[in-house]
């Protein structure tokens, strides 16, 4: 994989993708120079995956030696032969799920039936070499068969190029695995396709270097973000609802110490609804909805538009009270901006040892075995990890969010 850096570019996420072996997709200059400088890999494991880089930026990639990149028309391929001295290009095509969060075709690639060949045999005459083929089916796929599509369309586009000389070893599928697992299409859903597909059109015989660039699927679930009630009215649920029946309800308002020109900028920017739930609920109230009134979120700022939730459902909160959202890693604090004069939130990063987190992963098992031996005794007996059953009580909410968010990557933190 390369991880597509313009998704989270968080340090210690960085350092830890790079200790796991992973390449990088960058965008611009300060993206490859934050890989760089940092020693998180070499240049040979940096794709430069933007079809439109100013020159300034391709001279500072030469520079580097980052030389693999991509580019998608005849100005780009000029641009890039004008300023890098040895370019490793890789043509971008066009092929996309108009369905996905994101989509992408219509800014991004060349038609791979017409544009494409022509930028194929126009690279050879500016003895500019091609290793290989790129696409990108839009990020947050909801349709799998596009990418079935797309690498059918990329060995095509293999074989005219090898017929023109270039030495195609390389096929980028791009982005679009999901971040989560509730979201409508699975990412071994995905995968089983892309497999059958590169089973038929580049099997292993071929030696053809296959990379990815994920993002949201290594950065979506790996962070929470919990958010403080700054201010709460108490409104009519009419307000919320505009249903007449309503007028006589009972509903709120709540203001966060965040907004969407925070981590919530998501909304705005990536498609993406956050849900939230209090940080601190009893275990009875978690299944009672006949206590949930109309909510409407607000955040921080003095925007009108600085909207979190519509209409919603929310136990009745006050001021202080925390909000929990999960699954708030991808293209959410990256864009945030300091809009109103507020910061950014603050990051902690938890890490805890194997055993702990077999602790965690195998606690709801190990719950339901002390509730059948319900010994009203065994307050006090220690298990295998050193915690009481008193406190694996306490700390089960804990454990619960904490398996929602880990089991998903089954990464285990060092």
């Amino acid at each position: 994989p390369f991880y597509a850096v313009k998704c989270n570019n968080d340090p210690i996420l960085l350092k830890l993708l790079a200790d796991l072996g992973c390449g990088f997709d960058c965008a611009s200059r300060g993206e490859i120079d934050q890989i760089i400088t940092n020693g998180l890999t070499n240049a040979d494991n940096i794709i430069y995956a933007n079809p439109c880089k100013t020159r300034k930026y391709i001279q500072h990639a030469d520079k580097l030696g980052v030389r693999r990149m991509t580019f998608d028309s005849l100005e780009e391929l000029i641009k890039i032969k004008e300023n890098h001295s040895s370019p490793e290009l890789i043509l971008r095509i066009s092929i996309s799920d108009p369905t996905a969060q994101c989509p992408l075709a219509t800014k991004f690639g060349c038609d791979p039936l017409i544009e494409g060949p022509i930028l194929i045999k126009k690279a050879s005459q500016l003895n500019l070499k091609i290793i290989g083929i790129s696409f990108h089916v839009g990020s947050g796929c909801r349709d799998p068969k596009a990418f079935n599509l797309a690498i059918c369309a990329c060995k095509k586009l293999f074989d005219i190029g090898i017929l023109e000389g270039h030495s195609m070893n390389l096929l980028d599928i791009g982005g679009g695995f999901p971040g989560q697992d509730n979201e409508q299409i699975t990412f071994f859903e995905i995968v089983k396709i892309i497999q059958n597909s590169l089973n038929e059109y580049f099997p292993a015989s071929n030696n053809i270097e296959i990379i990815a660039e994920p993002g949201r699927y290594f950065a979506s679930s790996l962070v929470s973000l919990c958010t403080n009630l700054i201010s709460v009215t108490k409104v009519s649920a009419y307000r919320v609802t505009k249903r007449i029946k309503d007028l006589n309800k009972e509903g709120q308002m709540l203001y966060l110490n965040e907004s969407v020109y925070g981590s919530f900028n998501c909304i705005l920017f990536d498609h993406f609804q956050p849900l939230g739930k209090p940080l601190f609920q009893k275990e009875e109230e978690k299944n009672d909805n006949l206590n949930l009134i109309p909510t409407i979120i607000w955040g921080q700022t003095c925007d009108g538009l600085d909207k979190i939730e519509e209409n919603t459902k929310m136990p009745k909160m006050e001021i202080g009270d925390w909000l929990f959202y999960k699954n708030m890693g991808a293209y959410t604090s990256v864009a945030a901006s300091k809009f109103n004069g507020f910061d950014i939130p603050k990051r902690n990063f938890y890490v805890f040892s194997q055993n702990f987190w077999n602790f965690i992963y195998n606690f709801e098992i190990e719950n339901k075995k002390e509730e059948e031996n319900n010994n009203e005794n065994d307050d006090e007996m220690l298990n295998n990890e050193g915690f009481n059953n008193k406190n694996n009580k306490i700390i089960k909410n804990v454990c619960q969010e904490w398996k929602e968010i880990l089991t998903f990557k089954n990464f285990i933190c060092p």
